[in-house]
């Protein structure tokens, strides 16, 4: 069985949400890289290929979009409570739970405003559509269905996370030192 890393006091539901997330942004952004590449995802793509700011823009999207979403790790890694010393003026510092637990959650918000206004301008046959066939649809419904759950296990950890670290890393009942206090080893990092 494959062994999945994090800090020992997260709850393993918390962990195997926060590797669940960049795996539900990767179809979408498989999907878009498809069309960057001229493969027959939607009618146009027999058309013409697509200008290169359009090609940088959508590739800019797929990579940013994961990126944000391995970000979720930081929340049941090392690295969520301490930075990396490589990074310039605060790493080996303690990250704030305030701060990180305020940013994930203005993500959640962020997903769901994304996802209420695509919603509303789908109904509101707002924009130009995608033509595309039956398959190609049901292709593009099967890739982008997954982004329903980056918002609502982004919660699920983020409020994890505030609950671990809201105390001081303490647990109730017990005390105990904080993983992360001081410099933590090299393989955590990864």
């Amino acid at each position: 069985m494959m062994r999945i890393r994090a800090l020992p006091d997260v709850p393993r539901w918390a962990v195997l949400a926060a590797h669940a997330v960049p795996l539900a942004t990767l179809p979408s952004g498989l999907w878009r890289l498809a069309l960057v590449a001229g493969l027959p995802v939607t009618q146009d793509a027999e058309l013409g290929a697509m200008s290169v700011g359009q090609s940088v823009y959508v590739v800019s999207l797929s990579v940013v979009s994961e990126l944000l979403a391995l970000l979720t790790l930081g929340l049941v890694r090392s690295w969520g409570e301490v930075f990396p010393r490589w990074l310039p003026f605060l790493g080996g510092r303690r990250v704030n739970p305030a701060a990180a637990t305020g940013a994930a959650f203005a993500g959640v918000a962020g997903l769901c405003a994304i996802a209420g206004w695509g919603v509303y301008a789908s109904y509101a046959d707002l924009g130009p559509g995608i033509p595309a066939t039956a398959a190609q649809d049901a292709l593009l419904i099967a890739c982008y269905a997954p982004l329903v759950a980056w918002p609502v296990l982004l919660a699920a950890v983020a409020a994890a996370y505030y609950r671990r670290r809201r105390h001081g890393g303490k647990r109730e009942g017990g005390g105990g030192r904080q993983y992360g206090a001081g410099r933590p080893a090299a393989s955590s990092w990864v």
